[in-house]
């Protein structure tokens, strides 16, 4: 894989960073999220999944390994899906996941085409409705559309709102429990389900418990060996801490109608 200049690293946005360190879960409530989101799926082998914003596709290798069944991953950036392709080839499960170049707001598949349609941390970084309506387009009825996103448990002080929103992800928009569920309403989806939980993705507990002991280890350690990415990391953790008291993550489910006739 490519070796970023110091300069690269030092662009990047927090989400890209991860991936390059090597970490495999990167979206707001790390495992605990995504055991709600397929909790909620009802995933069988025979059914066709469709994962937008795959990132690493740590998500798309769980599902094929544990339900067999097949996944169509999509990412934008060619720096996760560089990722994803090595680590679905290295767990073993090429057969079954298909990696491709998409955009959330402009799929390129049929409608109705996908038994399960899922989406991890990405809407709230484009225009949430029609990223939204995008997801429901492409899920056959009867099926189920999920997606998991940011959200504030509790209200942040300005400060806690103005370092996250404006300087670790900027361009990023979340609200609140009733507004994701209004959006994936207003969707066409029905019957939503919601769960929610703390965000812990960069605490020291969430770390471990998403890459256990031996990759966090090797996670510090591909940090530590670089000087771009110390600096990174030295810049982006202090400013996390500040939001992390208010922030959680929200995994929303929906049902796709048969069209009345």
């Amino acid at each position: 894989m490519k070796k970023l200049t110091a300069p690269e690293v030092a662009a990047l946005d927090p989400y890209a960073f991860m991936a390059v360190i090597g970490k495999r879960v990167i979206h707001p409530g790390g495992r605990a999220s995504t055991e709600a989101l397929l909790n909620r799926a009802r995933i069988t082998k025979t059914m066709n999944v469709l994962d937008v914003g795959c990132g690493v596709g740590t998500t798309a290798i769980q599902i094929a390994k544990r339900f067999g069944a097949r996944v169509t991953v999509v990412d934008i950036s060619p720096l996760m899906l560089e990722r994803a392709i090595a680590n679905v080839k290295d767990a073993g499960v090429g057969e079954l996941v298909t990696v491709e170049h998409g955009d959330i707001l402009s799929l390129s598949y049929p409608d109705d085409s996908f038994d399960v349609v899922i989406a991890e941390a990405v809407t709230m970084f484009v225009d949430r409705g029609r990223a939204a309506a995008e997801l429901a387009r492409v899920c056959k009825p009867g099926g189920r559309v999920l997606a998991s996103e940011f959200l504030w448990r509790e209200p942040p002080t300005v400060e806690a709102r103005e370092i996250f929103l404006g300087q670790v992800c900027p361009g990023l928009h979340f609200d609140t429990l009733h507004d994701w569920v209004d959006i994936y309403q207003s969707a066409g989806l029905s019957a939503i389900e919601t769960d929610t939980g703390p965000f812990e993705m960069m605490s020291p507990r969430g770390f471990l418990a998403d890459e256990g002991f031996a990759h966090s280890l090797a996670i510090m350690g591909r940090v530590s060996t670089r000087p771009a990415n110390i600096r990174k990391m030295a810049w982006l953790m202090p400013r996390m801490g500040k939001a992390v008291p208010y922030l959680g993550y929200i995994v929303v489910a929906g049902h796709k109608q048969f069209a009345r006739v």
